[in-house]
């Protein structure tokens, strides 16, 4: 079991890079940002670029692995988002992990913008452009012709880690999001109900797990009321410990941070 903490984009940038720094000192094994544009517009949080972020992180710390958890991939160009991915493999030296997912909320993140913001008319877009990312990672010739994309590229450098970062799909649920992950290297569990994800919702879904016969990480969000044991006898590989932004949200997360993944 791997123990992460994932944190907002929010606040003062300057201390989400101290805050990476904090969480390698205290033991734990990754650091992981939201992606957001608004998040909740009510809210009028201060956000940041993740990638900008990420960055920073790559250059403070040396051991973490580090990435978006999770950047939806309808929203992003593949090609761009690729080679943010690769700078930023080799900027950490091949510690970078990468998370995918529809994205929410519809509205906010999404319809504000001018983006689709119905969840099914932008998974078409997603399934096409998370193959092309995966192929695009890679370095070197791409082609395609789908629906949405028609590239014909070749783009160096390819990234540290071989034959590609670790991609990690989100899922809130069993069916099509199960299926997608099971193609890649890990699933991402999230609540669909803003609930905790609990040791037995973890069972559950990764007794549904579509056979994959390759490694597979199952990432799930910490809910400190269940024990670790708990979760990993249900399957996780994971454990990730994060927060909603509000309130003092940074001063706990902060803490927990310091305190490491044993305390």
């Amino acid at each position: 079991m791997r123990f992460a903490v994932s944190c907002p984009n929010a606040g003062d940038p300057a201390r989400l890079v101290a805050l990476a720094q904090d969480s390698e000192r205290a033991g734990w094994d990754g650091f992981f940002v939201w992606d957001h544009l608004h998040l909740v517009r009510a809210m009028a949080l201060d956000l940041h670029d993740p990638w900008v972020l990420l960055g920073a992180v790559a250059h403070a710390t040396q051991r973490l692995r580090i990435g978006a958890l999770v950047t939806p991939v309808a929203r992003r160009r593949p090609w761009k988002l690729a080679k943010e991915i690769v700078t930023l493999d080799h900027l950490s030296g091949g510690r970078v992990t990468v998370g995918v997912g529809l994205g929410w909320p519809d509205d906010d993140d999404f319809g504000a913008f001018g983006e689709p913001a119905a969840p099914a008319a932008r998974a078409a877009v997603y399934d096409e452009g998370l193959e092309l990312l995966d192929r695009l990672l890679r370095g070197g010739p791409v082609r395609s012709a789908g629906p949405t994309y028609a590239i014909d590229v070749d783009l160096h450098p390819g990234p540290v880690q071989r034959p590609r970062p670790p991609v990690w799909v989100a899922a809130m649920s069993a069916g099509r999001p199960l299926a997608r992950a099971a193609r890649y290297d890990g699933v991402a569990l999230a609540s669909g109900d803003g609930e905790p994800v609990t040791p037995d919702d973890v069972a559950r879904l990764v007794a549904a797990l579509p056979a994959h016969g390759h490694p597979f990480d199952v990432i799930v969000p910490w809910a400190p009321a269940h024990a670790p044991v708990r979760y990993y006898e249900a399957g996780a590989t994971w454990l990730v410990a994060g927060c909603w932004p509000e309130d003092d949200w940074f001063d706990g997360l902060e803490a927990w941070a310091r305190r490491g993944p044993g305390a």
